[in-house]
């Protein structure tokens, strides 16, 4: 850990928790508790967060930045699952079982990250029921998601997908038609089951047929 992050931890604040779903619905004085336990850690764009094979004792809550959580198949070939933004969090197995990471989390910019121990986060859960209603309600959405994903890729056409990941950011956007693309474009491929290339391709394919407009970089 670097100094930044050392000097980071000893100095939790308050926003590391009022942004959170799985915190922010509670008053003053249970915020106030939660946060005394907190550590907030800062990372540089490319740090790792944890490993694989790492020991698994935390969870760990996006306050700034983005994280990408990704695995290496035995061929060295990557599977990127999600990226987390502000207000997500991972590690959550931790808090049911004693185990290691089966994944990467890496920083994609500058990010910091509250951390709270395996053991607090079980005393706050049995404190305060309705933080473990709003983590169910997490993983609902996390496996929901997967399904999708896992169907999109057995099922669609790489085009296809393409089209539907756009819809979905559209719908993100709050009505805007112009949206700013998460990740880069290797990591889409990765994320969507094809090659960056052909992601590349079928862009441009969609803006030829009038479907889209390629502004500049991320920017559709």
């Amino acid at each position: 850990m670097s100094e930044n992050q050392e000097s980071c931890c000893n100095q939790p604040t308050k926003a590391c928790i009022t942004r959170v779903p799985i915190f922010n619905h509670l008053d003053d004085d249970k915020l106030h508790e939660i946060l005394s336990t907190i550590k907030s850690v800062h990372f540089e764009k490319g740090e790792t967060i944890y490993q694989v094979g790492q020991h698994s004792d935390s969870l760990y809550i996006v306050r700034k930045g983005k994280i990408r959580i990704y695995r290496l198949s035995e061929s060295g070939r990557e599977q990127l699952l999600r990226i987390l933004k502000p207000g997500d969090f991972t590690g959550e197995l931790a808090l049911f079982r004693h185990s290691v990471h089966e994944s990467f989390a890496e920083a994609m910019e500058e990010t910091d990250v509250c951390v709270i121990t395996r053991n607090d986060l079980q005393r706050f859960l049995l404190k305060y029921p309705s933080i473990a209603l709003q983590i169910l309600t997490e993983f609902a959405n996390r496996l929901d998601e997967s399904e999708r994903r896992t169907a999109r890729v057995a099922n669609e056409r790489v085009e296809n997908r393409i089209a539907l990941y756009l819809a979905e950011c559209v719908k993100n956007s709050k009505g805007s038609l112009e949206v700013t693309l998460p990740m880069s474009r290797k990591d889409l491929a990765s994320y969507l089951g094809t090659t960056p290339e052909t992601v590349s391709r079928k862009l441009t394919e969609l803006e030829m047929q009038g479907y889209i407009k390629q502004i500049s970089g991320r920017d559709i």
